[in-house]
């Protein structure tokens, strides 16, 4: 009688952590509300401030970028915009869509809408168009280099490099190593060296390729700790900077930098009154000087280290 209560009570306890197994796997990670801040992220302070706020009143700001010469590109619903980096206009034009995503390269302006690249020159004239690449496109991002450009197609779930004349040349995320991006956030960046940075969204990591489209590292892990990626969908946007890369998130709304290996440096922006479930773009020539467009206020945001003037 004694084997078979024992044995009834072990089976008891075995099926119960099953059962805490199975929950704690399928539970959604709780992400704070607007107010509240995870635990442990307080003792780390800021490392930037906004030094300049510019509002955007005739159309909704989605994204931005900036070139090498310090011009801003700005793009939204439905224009395409450009302003030196005192941040006085110096061209505006109409676009047929809004531009969901920018890059600058040279002379050439990249602007994405949601299934065509728009080529513009740096005076605003429009110079031609590309794509639509696939049906059921939505591309999120769009990096230009001397040699590439490459986009994020949130619909598809690829990365497509393109050469100068806008002829593919090679795809990630096709087979082997796919993207799980859940929602449309899906961001690249093309480096000078031959790879291409994704942020694979479902998975909370930056992962490096090889322009031919092999995948050969990674970083990053869900959490809210200060290395990691809260939530779902992270981190929504990314830039390459000098000392790695400068990220941003939803859920926790929150712009930090991390290294080349991904370790966290410090924050630019964690303490702000942003809307958790909408992220900022982020743009950056020099790691100095960083650039957010919000759509949420339409508003881009100028951060300069608190140690810094001018």
């Amino acid at each position: 009688m004694n084997k078979k209560i024992y044995a009834v009570i072990s089976l008891l306890i075995i099926l119960t952590f099953i059962a805490y197994i199975v929950y704690d796997s399928v539970t959604p990670e709780k992400i704070p509300e607007s107010g509240e801040i995870a635990a442990g992220l307080t003792d780390l302070p800021d490392g930037w401030r906004t030094e300049k706020e510019l509002a955007i009143t005739d159309g909704q700001l989605l994204s931005v970028a900036v070139s090498g010469k310090g011009n801003l590109y700005l793009g939204g619903k439905s224009f395409l915009a450009c302003y030196n980096n005192s941040l006085v206009l110096l061209w505006r034009i109409e676009m047929p869509d809004k531009i969901t995503a920018v890059s600058v390269c040279g002379d050439t302006v990249y602007a994405a809408s949601e299934n065509i690249i728009h080529l513009v020159n740096n005076e605003g004239k429009m110079i031609t168009e590309w794509g639509p690449y696939e049906s059921r496109s939505l591309i999120t991002s769009i990096s230009a280099t001397g040699k590439n450009i490459g986009f994020a197609d949130s619909g598809n779930k690829r990365i497509f490099i393109l050469d100068r004349t806008g002829e593919v040349v090679s795809m990630a995320g096709h087979s082997g190593n796919k993207f799980v991006i859940p929602s449309p956030y899906f961001d690249v960046a093309l480096s000078d060296d031959g790879f291409f940075y994704a942020a694979n969204t479902g998975y909370r990591r930056i992962e490096t390729w090889t322009l031919e489209g092999l995948k050969k590292g990674q970083f990053g892990e869900a959490g809210t700790a200060p290395e990691a990626f809260c939530g779902c969908c992270n981190p929504a946007h990314f830039a390459l900077i000098p000392q790695g890369f400068v990220t941003a998130e939803k859920g926790i709304n929150r712009i930090k930098i991390l290294d080349h290996q991904g370790a966290f440096v410090e924050y630019v922006s964690s303490r702000n009154t942003f809307t958790p479930s909408v992220p900022l773009d982020i743009a950056s020539a020099d790691g100095k000087t960083i650039y957010a467009a919000n759509p949420d206020d339409s508003k881009l945001y100028v951060f300069k280290r608190m140690d810094e003037t001018g």
